[in-house]
């Protein structure tokens, strides 16, 4: 085996933040069109995804900010809390403030996507930069570090955080940083407040980096300290977590193990159009997305290379350090891979024998019924222990070699970046309502003192119902149901006696109902039944205005 010299770090020529910029955009504008990032542009969100949820939700919190971060103009009469619609309660906190000055009609999914991407390189490069022996290796090995699975959540701008993964990683290789209280707790409250599962891996994470550091305590108030700040941060989040309403009674989907990790999910493109250059087998449903951990050929390739380099040369003591502080992270990696996969396995799409599990676990396995997502902390070490190895090579030698390696994985992800992107294409049209776009809608709304949905469960009709009630925030009239990430009883409950009232015949005077499936008018009804963009609804009566069928109908298209 071979040692070659390792040069001390280059000097950049542009600082790291501006350096940041140019690849995040690059990144943003490979998959989503860039009238994605206007903030009245809404339409193209309010498609039937989690970015329209998101959307939505906080379009209702800064209706009608508070500090309780509750929801009350969907779900009524109960609401919900915030986080329930996959919005995001850091973005909410910073613009509840400015709630009185802001437009009617704002997103922030494409901004903070494009935030995500600089955070993602700042950080990345921040990891690398200790070791890369080049500007060329360094930031093709920054590009490398934005694995397909970050970009496969485009469809919910929350998960596309990935940047917290990093600074977590980016906290915890360095044994000075690792120990410092503070800057874990600012980054176990942000990933709280933007997601639960990027919570849990970044708490893994911190986890690993506390145990190390309370093993290498070389005094007791060392111990202490570690100890004391250990608490401190745990108090913090748990408090977090009870503001944001964790700790209401949800229903019990029992789907833990549905949408997990297939064991070949790391050389498994899964859907056809995201790989050019490997076979993509079908997985079976809910594993495709969620389970999706597909590496993307020039990083399979990189592994090929990594293990030929590792043969022929020796880590350099930098490297070094890195892997024996990186070894405190396996047990918390194999316990999030385990979770990940779970105990209803697949492979190529086939499953596998069934592993029991006592019924008392079933619960609390229900929080992570996504599990598939758990295993990016563990993709992400992967990944930078390969560069890591590459970085071994001279700098003549190692920038041209990660060029071809992101020349493979551009390629191979060309037809994703395209199958992507055509999801956003709506965009450059700018219409806020492009699939209910019949202006009768406010009439209709304005007349009514609140909205319901039959049937109430609006999982698979999200496009008129993410629409319309947008609509119905901007007009201040309340949505008795919505769809959430977790259902409260109390409102399970509601929702069933009124899907019965409704089946009776028993409606409400002054409530407009937004008939969807099919679901046909009961005879109690008569009278006040029209369509407005082919969707029944039955108007109020004696409501807050005019709602007969003939002045709503003579109403301009």
């Amino acid at each position: 085996m071979t040692s070659h010299p390792r040069p001390a770090p280059f000097r950049a020529a542009v600082p790291p933040a501006a350096a940041s910029l140019a690849p995040a955009l690059a990144l943003y504008l490979a998959i989503l069109h860039p009238a994605t990032l206007l903030p009245g542009n809404t339409g193209w969100l309010l498609g039937g995804t989690d970015n329209g949820l998101n959307a939505l939700g906080l379009h209702a919190f800064l209706a009608q900010p508070n500090f309780a971060l509750h929801v009350g103009l969907l779900n009524a009469p109960e609401g919900a809390p915030l986080f329930l619609f996959d919005a995001n309660p850091l973005i909410a906190l910073a613009a509840a403030p400015f709630a009185g000055l802001l437009p009617a009609d704002l997103q922030f999914v494409g901004p903070f996507i494009l935030l995500c991407f600089f955070l993602h390189c700042w950080f990345a490069q921040a990891l690398l930069r200790p070791h890369a022996p080049s500007p060329l290796a360094l930031w093709c090995g920054v590009a490398l570090m934005a694995l397909p699975t970050l970009f496969n959540r485009f469809l919910h701008g929350n998960l596309m955080a990935h940047w917290l993964i990093l600074a977590a990683l980016w906290l915890f290789v360095d044994a000075r940083r690792a120990g410092r209280i503070g800057p874990w707790a600012l980054l176990m409250a942000a990933s709280a407040l933007i997601h639960s599962y990027l919570f849990l891996m970044v708490a893994a994470i911190w986890a690993s980096a506390m145990a190390e550091r309370l093993f290498a305590a070389a005094t007791r108030h060392d111990r202490a300290r570690i100890v004391g700040g250990t608490a401190l941060v745990t108090l913090l989040v748990a408090a977090i977590f009870l503001w944001l309403g964790l700790g209401g009674r949800y229903a019990v989907t029992g789907s833990y193990g549905a949408f997990a990790m297939p064991l070949d999910a790391l050389w498994n493109p899964a859907n056809p159009s995201f790989s050019t250059l490997l076979p993509a087998t079908a997985q079976r449903e809910g594993r495709g997305m969620e389970g999706f951990q597909y590496l993307g050929a020039g990083i399979l390739l990189a592994i090929v290379a990594a293990i030929a380099i590792a043969w022929r040369t020796k880590p350099a003591a930098r490297e070094r350090a890195v892997r024996r502080r990186m070894l405190w992270l396996l047990p918390a990696m194999i316990v999030l891979t385990l979770v990940a996969i779970s105990n209803f396995p697949d492979i190529a799409g086939h499953r596998l024998p069934r592993i029991g599990l006592p019924e008392a676990i079933g619960p609390l396995l229900d929080l992570v019924r996504a599990s598939g997502r758990l295993f990016w902390p563990a993709a992400y070490a992967l990944v930078f222990l390969l560069l890591l190895i590459l970085y071994r090579l001279p700098a003549r030698h190692a920038g041209p070699v990660l060029a071809v390696l992101l020349a493979v994985q551009a390629v191979d992800l060309s037809g994703m970046f395209a199958a992507i992107r055509a999801t956003s294409a709506q965009a450059s049209d700018q219409r806020r309502y492009p699939h209910t776009p019949d202006p009768r809608w406010n009439a209709a709304i304005a007349s009514a003192r609140d909205i319901s949905f039959m049937p109430t469960d609006v999982s698979l009709r999200l496009v008129p119902f993410e629409e319309i009630a947008w609509r119905a925030v901007n007009l201040g009239v309340p949505v008795r149901t919505a769809y959430m990430a977790r259902i409260p009883q109390a409102t399970q409950l509601r929702l069933a006696a009124e899907e019965a009232a409704f089946a009776r015949g028993e409606l409400a005077p002054d409530r407009l109902y937004v008939l969807l499936d099919g679901v046909m008018p009961p005879p109690a009804a008569r009278g006040r039944v029209t369509a407005i963009d082919g969707y029944r609804v039955i108007l109020p009566r004696n409501g807050r205005g005019d709602a007969r069928p003939d002045a709503i109908s003579s109403s301009p298209r």
